[in-house]
């Protein structure tokens, strides 16, 4: 008797066994383009003739049949408002998108060509301008992007560039900079160090910092060649605000005692679009262009500017006093000759979707304060019923923080937290509408071999998105699951979600070792296998195992 197979190729097998009843050259290639079919499933390419994959086929396929293959190969991704662990919002109502569809043909490099989109791009910069704080007498200027990583990397330049014409002024070498961020920023404000040539000072966060950038070591960490502060108002690990007001303080004294003068981007890709219009703000303190040391913000309009994915924002601004050339460097902003008309340039990108820009409009006019405030009061009520009830369970303790009455920081194991009657943000601890929470001491005392990522892969089952991941060096030790509650998370899918985390729990409470070990959550496709595979944090002295060089590779969002 032959044994068990240790490794089974599923390609090499449907290769192997499938019937061929034209012969075996016609698989993937078929001369004659007159035969015919009643439907998709009823033509050659159900069952006889496979759609090509990696190669451009020698002859086309009908649309209809191209169409329902492509739309039963899509099936099999997650349901997109059951992707927990995104911030980019996957709802937008019918006008909007109405509009998007409309425009889809429209291209932001053609402004000559859509002036009308154009006029709302420049409106679109002046609302959030002033949603930001733009003082009294101040000039603002911005432009759209493709998103947050985009806008990250054109505040980041700027700031870059008015270092080096600052020392290039003084005589004084500028071929060291370095920029301040902490330990928790997103991939894209440390591909902009490493692309733009500047030393990343990378802080670590801790649980006494409240796992964000850290004053003190950013007074620690400051020098003459420090071009600026990344400051992130809402953390991607754990939803928290980092102080910004604070930092802004610290650099003050610093330029009193030094006279050299440091400012800040702030990476609001999500809170740029909740701090303006919920009542706790950011928690009291200022964040924005009332403050002179903030130079830039970016945001994300596919975030919670509830417009799909490819569009974000960066607007610069000099508070108390009218636009400086320098705040800008001239030979940052392109001037361009195109299709007959004459424009100024300040992007990485040229072509780009105009629909996203025109959504953005309607969103800001359709909703206005008043609805985007209903929107985010109703994000941050539900985040926080959804924390209260985990910890209520005694299984989970929550890291986030927007459940706890406002000043309150520490979680109190036994302690119920309870409702506040006619309560709203106000009342308790400002940050995005995000629940990071992680298995209670209690639970790993009475339960040693469930591991969190099972609560992951079992949710994962149940087609929800919800990643277990370390937060950041330092801090790896706990690991963290995250549920992101966009607009689209309404009371009936949260009841919806908290039962099933529960029924989840109780499940791996009942299992054994054994029981946990035979759960394989997924099985790897041929494109992943081929695809880049990267290395933990830990093994990053070694070669990857499918490195960039050798053909496909991710991206990263």
């Amino acid at each position: 008797m032959a044994g068990l197979a240790r490794h089974v190729d599923p390609e090499e097998l449907v290769k192997k066994l499938h019937d061929h009843p034209h012969g075996s050259h016609t698989r993937g290639v078929h001369t004659n383009r007159a035969v015919s079919y009643t439907t998709p499933y009823s033509s050659r390419y159900a069952s006889s003739t496979e759609l090509s994959k990696f190669k451009i086929p020698h002859d086309g396929a009908p649309a209809d049949v191209v169409h329902q293959l492509l739309k039963d190969e899509l099936d099999l991704d997650g349901r997109p408002n059951l992707n927990l662990a995104s911030f980019v919002g996957t709802y937008m109502e019918e006008h909007g998108e109405k509009l998007m569809i409309e425009n889809l043909a429209k291209n932001m490099a053609d402004a000559d060509e859509y002036p009308a989109m154009m006029d709302m791009h420049a409106r679109c910069v002046s609302i959030i301008a002033h949603m930001w704080g733009v003082q009294k007498g101040e000039r603002a200027i911005g432009t759209a992007t493709t998103g947050s990583s985009e806008a990250i990397h054109l505040g980041g330049l700027a700031m870059k560039r008015r270092w080096q014409e600052r020392r290039e002024k003084e005589g004084k070498d500028k071929s060291k900079p370095n920029i301040i961020m902490g330990a928790n920023a997103q991939v894209a404000l440390e591909k902009f160090a490493r692309y733009f040539e500047v030393e990343a000072r990378i802080l670590p966060v801790s649980a006494k910092s409240r796992y964000r950038l850290d004053p003190e070591l950013v007074k620690e960490n400051i020098d003459k060649n420090t071009i600026g502060v990344f400051v992130i108002l809402g953390s991607t690990y754990t939803g928290h605000y980092e102080p910004v007001e604070e930092i802004s303080k610290i650099l003050d004294e610093y330029e009193k005692k030094t006279g050299v003068d440091i400012p800040i981007h702030v990476d609001a890709a999500s809170g740029g679009f909740i701090a303006p219009f919920t009542h706790a703000k950011v928690g009291g303190p200022k964040w924005n262009f009332e403050l002179p040391r903030v130079k830039s913000i970016n945001v994300s309009g596919h975030k919670f500017g509830l417009v799909y994915a490819g569009v974000g924002w960066i607007v610069s601004s000099v508070p108390g006093r009218p636009l400086k050339p320098q705040l800008l460097p001239k030979h940052l902003i392109f001037e361009l000759h195109y299709l007959g008309g004459t424009e100024e340039s300040y992007t990485l990108n040229f072509s780009r979707p105009g629909a996203q820009i025109i959504a953005q409009y309607y969103n800001l006019i359709h909703l206005g304060f008043t609805g985007f405030q209903s929107i985010m009061e109703n994000a941050l009520a539900n985040a926080r019923l959804l924390s209260k009830t985990l910890e209520a369970t005694g299984w989970y303790r929550c890291i986030s923080e927007i459940h706890r009455p406002k000043g309150q920081f520490e979680y109190q194991e036994g302690v119920e937290p309870g409702a506040i009657e006619g309560e709203t943000s106000a009342d308790y601890n400002a940050g995005l509408p995000v629940v990071a929470f992680t298995l209670s001491d209690a639970f790993k005392r009475d339960f040693p071999h469930v591991k969190q990522a099972a609560v992951s892969n079992l949710l994962r089952a149940k087609q929800y998105i919800i990643p277990n991941y370390p937060l950041p060096p330092n801090e790896e030790s706990t690991e963290v699951l995250r549920v992101v509650v966009r607009e689209s998370m309404s009371m009936d899918l949260l009841d919806r979600l908290i039962a099933d985390i529960c029924a989840v729990t109780e499940t791996l409470m009942q299992s054994d070792e054994m029981d946990l070990a035979a759960w394989q959550p997924f099985s790897k496709s041929t494109e992943k296998e081929h695809a880049s595979a990267g290395l933990a944090a830990k093994d990053k002295h070694k070669k990857s195992r499918q490195p960039m060089h050798k053909g496909i590779h991710r991206s990263v969002c």
